[in-house]
């Protein structure tokens, strides 16, 4: 199942490289539903199931503080480290005196982020099926938005369409690994709790930092919003059947 779901991960991300070489006009209708479905598996799958699997070996408090932690952590990561390039900064003054060596430090740093994202659903298929399989849905979603990054990232700094194009692969490549690496090593009960909490900030970081103001951007529409509350609604149903 895990090697299924990594080979959908770099199907997802390819599209969302593709998606934005050609159909740029429409993205922000997928980046806003997708925002929700980001935001959704972190308020209703990954914090719920942190807290159960947590309950005999942490505070509740200790859990949601390891949720702040998550998403502070990734924001000091995206704008320290990853130095993360967001689509709506085309327009940006800077943009036009931006060097090749920028966009490649970008989608490099989405290339170790996109790794992350593989690991984050074999750490969950080793919680339970239901749990790997939601964490899955929302990593896909956010794959096709980084696979869309990491072509804009290149295109934007005076890249060529085929140097975007091996970028994109490589992104592509990445959760697969992260994903595949998961299955020589396993996490204990406690640590997968912590772990959870961990990752239910970082997806609250990417949606509500990352996907909502990419797809809002020169777009603030009413369809896109409801497309976001579309996303979260439709995985909290999914969330719901799937007996999480």
């Amino acid at each position: 199942m895990i090697i299924l779901i990594s080979f959908a991960t770099f199907v997802f991300t390819l599209l969302g490289g593709l998606f934005a070489l050609r159909l740029k006009d429409k993205l922000h209708l997928i980046l806003g539903f997708s925002a929700g479905a980001v935001i959704a598996v972190a308020f209703f799958d990954l914090i719920p199931e942190a807290l159960e699997l947590g309950e005999t070996f942490f505070e509740n408090g200790t859990i949601l503080a390891i949720t702040a932690l998550g998403f502070l952590s990734y924001l000091v990561l995206d704008r320290l480290v990853f130095i993360h390039a967001h689509a709506h900064d085309e327009g940006d003054e800077n943009g036009h005196k931006a060097h090749t060596h920028r966009g490649i430090l970008g989608a490099g740093s989405l290339c170790i982020h996109s790794f992350l994202d593989g690991v984050a659903i074999g750490l969950a298929f080793q919680v339970s099926t239901a749990v790997g399989a939601i964490v899955a849905v929302a990593v896909l979603t956010h794959d096709f938005s980084d696979g869309v990054n990491t072509v804009n990232l290149i295109l934007k700094n005076k890249g060529e369409g085929r140097h975007a194009f091996r970028w994109l692969i490589a992104d592509a490549v990445a959760p697969v690994l992260g994903a595949v690496s998961t299955l020589f090593f396993a996490v204990p009960e406690q640590g997968l709790s912590i772990i959870l909490a961990l990752f239910a900030g970082f997806f609250l970081y990417i949606g509500a930092s990352d996907l909502i103001p990419e797809s809002h951007h020169a777009h603030p529409k009413f369809l896109t919003t409801a497309l976001t509350i579309a996303g979260a609604g439709v995985l909290y149903v999914a969330i719901h059947f799937a007996g999480v």
